[in-house]
């Protein structure tokens, strides 16, 4: 049953392919969708940090949140001009995101429904999705592991997972040898 376990989380995690985030994106349609779309997407945030954000957690020159998590642990969340130029209004005018878990959780599945994106979409695979761009772009493990606030180190490596597709793309772009057309030396 463990295996069964295992699985059904790892498809849950699956993050969206560039295709789909991109379709995501376009497909909202509303300026609450865009920002909780975007949001989550740029963050990394939970789906309850983003419920609760409130206007006094955001150095809005820094581009950054503060967050206070388990423990009281003070995290650092860097924040997208973008993001910040849709939290702002709001933020500002209610106090705080002014919007529940399940209002967020449903409007996510309500985009990716009009983006066509087959595979569960929930706020948990857009933090995911963060999550695995951030490596790709370079960012450290380390750096993730902090943004994202996990305790443990294992707890982040969970993103490292690739497909064999992406570790075989992976070696042709960066070991001499491996590339279509080089030459062997």
């Amino acid at each position: 049953m463990r295996t069964a376990t295992v699985t059904r989380r790892q498809f849950k995690r699956e993050p969206l392919t560039d295709t789909e985030y991109n379709r995501l994106i376009q497909s909202c349609q509303t300026a609450e969708e865009r920002l909780v779309i975007l949001a989550l997407l740029d963050t990394g945030l939970r789906v309850a940090e983003l419920a609760g954000l409130k206007a006094d957690q955001i150095e809005w020159q820094a581009l950054r949140a503060i967050l206070h998590g388990k423990g009281g642990k003070r995290r650092v969340v860097p924040l997208t001009t973008r993001v910040v130029s849709l939290l702002e209004p709001r933020l500002l005018h209610l106090g705080g995101f002014g919007m529940g878990v399940r209002k967020i959780q449903l409007l996510v599945k309500a985009v990716a429904n009009r983006a066509v994106i087959t595979k569960s979409v929930t706020p948990h695979v857009l933090r995911h999705t963060f999550a695995i761009r951030s490596l790709q772009a370079g960012v450290s493990i380390r750096a993730l592991q902090e943004v994202l606030g996990h305790e443990d180190l294992q707890t982040t490596a969970i993103y490292l997972r690739m497909t064999p597709e992406e570790a075989l793309r992976e070696f042709r772009q960066k070991v001499p040898g491996y590339q279509r057309g080089g030459s062997d030396g």
